[in-house]
């Protein structure tokens, strides 16, 4: 079937409204967490959904059951039917008004199949698929969430949600997401997790303290100032990586270093080869951002069952372009497990007790390659009953970050879908890396 170009996608809207919550909520000011809160978190995040239609759910509308279910599931996350607002010390709280959050219901006059490979980011019909209903898209006093359900003339239908990144993590955001799915897939009268604020669990000690190195806010001018004038000329590509690339990427490590986990290696093949392609001065400092989750880890941190807020930390491994281009994989690995293995309790205090002393920075942006591992937290489990979808995860990514994504490859192989962004010559460099290494696999598999 041919694929749509984006002019060729014709979308109607009804108007968007508020949907806010099913029963009376509590009306109250929460806090945010220091991390929450910090000038790196303060944006719109957005995450697609695509569903393929099911027989078994023939007649039911999918954006009148989902809009229910949100609804309903605004009753128990209800801060996230309020505001922010401004408050002491440039600090922002949330008012809970229960205002609601925005939904708009749309129709497109094709099928989901004839977006083809475009339903992976960058998606080009993003703007299509969730409307900026103007004046929605600022910080405080606006809706705190966006979503969008879109149906197709086959029955299948997109799921566009937009948050305000300061309130939710990718773990957060499934949760509430699940949330919804248990009012609309299963009736429930509660969610089977029940969301728990509880933000000044991450808020810095009474007497904040920096114990730690963090590579992460270092910044250094001239090299941020030389990766913004590239910024304005960045392609976007999606590739692919399943269990024979990933064995690939193993088989190019030192023996003791196999056992690696995939994410690991894959994130050090990235960085490695990102920052051959861009070409740098071998001098250049370049750094890898790794985020790593305090769900389920830090006992003495008591990060509750449910807690829907930020909760990771981001450390960074550091080199100079030279060293890591020119030296094998397993430096790059190495430097990564150094990075990621120095996150502990006292690492996660002390970033929360920086980020307060320091007036909560922003991660540096000088050859800063970020990378979040998304792929396990649930996006592509989140079933609203017309079964798990096509794809779930994020619609775009920003310059310098790439999101790791569960996904299904056309031949229905599993694996992680990540997003690269490189001016085009850097690109042509990449894509060349990756024409080798899927080469190498399908010599491999004749074997």
């Amino acid at each position: 079937m041919e694929q749509l170009s984006p002019s060729q996608l014709s979308v109607i809207r009804r108007e968007s409204e508020l949907i806010i919550p099913a029963t009376a909520t509590p009306r109250e000011i929460k806090h945010l967490s220091d991390i929450d809160d910090r000038e790196g978190l303060r944006f719109h995040i957005s995450n697609l959904f695509f569903y393929e239609h099911n027989p078994s759910m023939e007649g039911i509308d999918p954006a009148k059951v989902i809009k229910d279910g949100l609804s309903k599931a605004l009753v128990f996350y209800y801060p996230l039917a309020g505001r922010l607002i401004l408050g002491p010390k440039g600090k922002h709280m949330v008012n809970c008004n229960g205002e609601g959050i925005l939904f708009t219901e749309a129709y497109a006059d094709v099928e989901l199949d004839m977006l083809g490979e475009s339903i992976k980011p960058p998606c080009p019909f993003l703007e299509d698929l969730l409307y900026n209903v103007p004046g929605s898209d600022g910080i405080t006093d606006c809706p705190l969430m966006l979503i969008q359900v879109t149906r197709f003339t086959c029955g299948g239908f997109a799921v566009a949600v937009r948050v305000n990144h300061t309130m939710v993590d990718a773990f957060g955001l499934v949760l509430f997401l699940n949330a919804v799915t248990d009012f609309v897939k299963f009736k429930a009268s509660a969610p089977s997790i029940i969301p728990v604020w509880q933000r000044d669990t991450l808020n810095a000690r009474p007497s904040p303290r920096i114990t730690c190195k963090h590579h992460e806010f270092e910044e250094e001018i001239e090299s941020t100032n030389a990766w913004l004038k590239l910024e304005k000329e960045l392609i976007q590509r999606s590739f692919f990586f399943g269990e024979e690339e990933i064995e690939a990427i193993r088989n190019q490590v030192s023996p003791v270093h196999r056992s690696s986990g995939r994410f690991e290696l894959l994130t050090s093949f990235l960085w490695r080869h990102r920052t051959i392609s861009l070409n740098l001065n071998p001098e250049e400092i370049v750094r890898l951002t790794y985020f790593v989750t305090a769900h389920g880890r830090f006992e003495h941190l008591k990060i509750p069952h449910g807690y829907y807020g930020n909760a990771f930390a981001f450390p960074a491994a550091v080199s100079k372009a030279g060293l890591l281009s020119t030296y094998p994989l397993t430096y790059a690995l190495e430097l990564i497990k150094k990075a990621k293995n120095q996150v502990n309790e006292e690492y996660f205090r002390s970033m929360v007790d920086f980020m307060v002393i320091k007036g909560r920075p922003g991660i540096t942006q000088s050859w800063n390659f970020a990378i979040s591992n998304t792929a396990y937290v649930g996006f592509d489990k989140v079933d609203f009953g017309w079964g798990e979808p096509k794809y779930g995860g994020a619609a775009k990514v920003d310059s310098c970050f790439s999101f790791f994504v569960a996904f299904k490859n056309y031949k229905g192989q599993k694996g992680i879908l990540t997003t690269i962004s490189l001016p085009p010559k850097a690109m042509e460099r990449f894509e060349d890396v990756m024409y080798k290494l899927t080469s190498n696999v399908k010599q491999l598999s004749k074997l």
